[in-house]
């Protein structure tokens, strides 16, 4: 099993997990033609595509992607992008498990500036557990039995001041991020609160372009957490092994 990076930021985020009979979609962010191209074209081994919240540059494409794979969704999602009822669209319950092909997957709420926002555990023979969680300000959560993480690790608070200070970041763009994003310093203590005996690979999701610093994050999280860690950047793959 492995995940591809097809995009990661502001502009757009999506990624698949696959391996050769089955995969997943997380968001649905990037063109439907970008997952195509992941997949092979060989979307008939989608068992679903799991969306976190409305906003474009994770739910931009849900109708394309709606029209060949089943998309998965919280109801205050759906109700945002006009959604409910639509072909190939599946409310989920945050707190209540679901099962899609091979992929048991269970939702939880995360705290963001949408409607009905959630992350996801995601469990698979050929992976363990993976917890993935972005556009979040924070986890009021902890989590075991961890093999992988995808998490938000959006900016670094120093840099993020500068920019306000400075004037080349408006005051009111940066009060939303300090309240619907994760912080560097944040991640870190997420990550330092939970049971990390089992993961054996962390990667760093929707870096700002402007307001982080890769390597840096990079260093910090592995200094931290002793794991192996990258950021998500297009392209970008990693093997999830059992």
């Amino acid at each position: 099993m492995k995940i591809t990076v097809l995009a990661s930021g502001s502009a757009a985020n999506g990624y698949v997990i696959q391996n050769e009979r089955e995969a997943v979609v997380l968001e649905c962010g990037c063109p439907l033609l970008d997952a195509q191209k992941a997949l092979d074209f060989n979307t008939a081994k989608v068992a679903g595509v799991l969306v976190t919240h409305e906003h474009g540059d994770h739910a931009r494409y849900v109708a394309k992607y709606a029209q060949l794979m089943p998309v998965y969704l919280t109801a205050g999602t759906a109700d945002a992008l006009g959604m409910r009822g639509a072909y190939n669209i599946n409310l989920i319950e945050r707190k209540r498990q679901f099962q899609t092909g091979g992929f048991r997957v269970l939702p939880f709420a995360t705290i963001h500036d949408a409607q009905e926002p959630c992350g996801y555990i995601i469990q698979h023979p050929d992976m363990g557990v993976l917890l993935f969680a972005t556009d979040t300000r924070d986890i009021g959560y902890t989590f075991k039995d961890m093999d992988y993480i995808m998490l938000e690790c959006n900016y670094d608070e120093r840099l993020l001041n500068e920019n306000i200070r400075s004037g080349r970041l408006n005051y009111n763009v940066g009060d939303r991020i300090k309240n619907s994003h994760m912080s560097i310093s944040r991640c870190v203590r997420i990550l330092k609160d939970n049971d990390l005996r089992r993961v054996k690979g962390i990667m760093l999701l929707h870096l700002s372009h402007d307001n982080s610093d890769k390597q840096n994050f990079v260093t910090r999280v592995k200094r931290n957490t002793g794991k192996h860690v990258v950021a998500a950047e297009k392209g970008v793959e990693m093997e999830f092994m059992v």
